[in-house]
């Protein structure tokens, strides 16, 4: 096995090509974009950046944001100071510097869109722009509505989100999420060198592209974002659910899906690019190592098995209750009260705290943590009154 071809030239499919033309196998990526925008927030934890230094210590265009702010449906504000910053780049620029790392380690791009595989026989075969390619692998990491190969699983309506939003000639040096009344998503702002992201995401088979266009205005007007030059995008994201997480197909015997259409990506936070990269990574491993066959399980082993944990929790964040109000709203409030509180929200943002120990680790600082908002609630010099939710 040494032609790899990959379809898809987002983070999976280029650092899944860096990897593998460094090995030395003949990579050939098709995508029909190549280096594009999409409307998220483009932001990398810390642990992205500590796996893949470069992404932080290179020229490429990027910002660092220390500061975040929460907003429950209420209004409630928390606003805190991240241990590690968040490394925001535009999607364009991010996707042109891992391509061009593709290309310097030997890999052959092509600006063609793939309409058909076929790998019923020992070869590869696809069809790009009229014309006919033959590889032994073929690495799938085309998106979320990925439907090349007829015997992997589409996902399903309950596993996507929908993501729209705005890029805002303006600049903002913090982040902004904002919660909405039992929705299993978010808005936020996110600002990149020269411009934000604003955005909206939240479950394909829950809301219209128009409703959730309307609560975007309004988040922007509630904000005070100058939205003079902005520009509209739309697109489709996984939010998998857990039995997708456990039981779809990513792989076979000549084939892998990575990235989006693998559906790595965090059901909660809707974070896809750390997920993306590991998952390209993984798979090279695999492939370079000659044991392609393990790479489910090494994805498992890595992140999956959490976010399937993730998958389980996504309700009860965002439409769950906790002490008589939101969860979401709690957290908000707690974040604005508790320095325990935001500590472990800093510990989410960067990555250091998974979902398999968070449970115990909120039952563990509990007592602490409602003692110090019951200490900042009547002792906290200049502090607002309190709604009579937080009472």
């Amino acid at each position: 096995m040494r032609q790899i071809a990959i379809v898809g030239g987002g983070p999976a499919g280029a650092i899944c090509a860096e990897k593998l033309s460094t090995a030395g196998f003949g990579v050939t990526l098709f995508d029909e974009h190549l280096a594009w925008e999409k409307p998220c927030g483009g932001g990398l934890t810390h642990k992205a950046i500590e796996k893949y230094p470069f992404l932080l210590d290179g020229p490429a265009a990027k910002k660092e944001i220390h500061s975040a702010e929460l907003i429950s449906s209420r209004g409630h504000r928390a606003r805190f100071e991240m241990s590690q910053p968040l490394v925001i780049y535009s999607r364009a620029v991010l996707n042109g510097l891992l391509l061009d790392r593709a290309e310097a380690a030997g890999c052959k791009t092509l600006h063609a869109r793939v309409t058909q595989v076929d790998t019923s026989a020992g070869e590869v075969q696809l069809t790009a722009a009229g014309k006919e390619y033959i590889a032994d692998f073929v690495v799938l990491a085309g998106g979320a509505r990925n439907q090349l190969l007829p015997g992997t699983t589409p996902l399903r309506p309950k596993d996507l989100e929908v993501t729209l939003g705005y890029f805002i000639p303006a600049k903002d040096d913090l982040v902004r999420i904002k919660f909405l009344h039992r929705m299993s998503g978010y808005m936020w702002s996110f600002p990149r060198t020269d411009h934000l992201s604003v955005g909206i995401c939240a479950k394909m088979a829950e809301y219209t592209t128009q409703s959730l266009r309307d609560l975007l205005d309004g988040f922007i007007h509630e904000e005070k974002i100058p939205a003079d030059g902005a520009r509209f995008y739309s697109h489709v994201l996984p939010s998998p659910e857990f039995g997708t997480l456990r039981h779809r197909k990513i792989a076979g015997r000549n084939w892998a899906l990575a990235g989006d259409a693998a559906a790595c990506v965090d059901p909660i936070t809707g974070e896809g690019l750390f997920y993306a990269l590991r998952s390209g990574d993984l798979l090279a491993q695999a492939i370079t190592q000659g044991q392609p066959e393990s790479y489910p399980a090494r994805l498992r082993s890595e992140f999956v098995a959490d976010l399937e944990i993730a998958a389980r929790l996504v309700r009860l964040v965002f439409r769950g209750t906790f002490l008589g109000g939101a969860v979401t709203t709690r957290m908000v409030q707690f974040a604005r009260r508790s320095a325990t509180f935001r500590e472990l929200l800093r510990d989410l943002f960067s990555g250091a705290q998974d979902y398999a120990g968070l449970r115990k680790r909120l039952w563990k600082q509990f007592g602490v943590t409602l003692a110090e908002f019951v200490n900042d609630f009547f002792h906290a010099p200049h502090a607002p009154t309190p709604s009579q939710e937080e009472l």
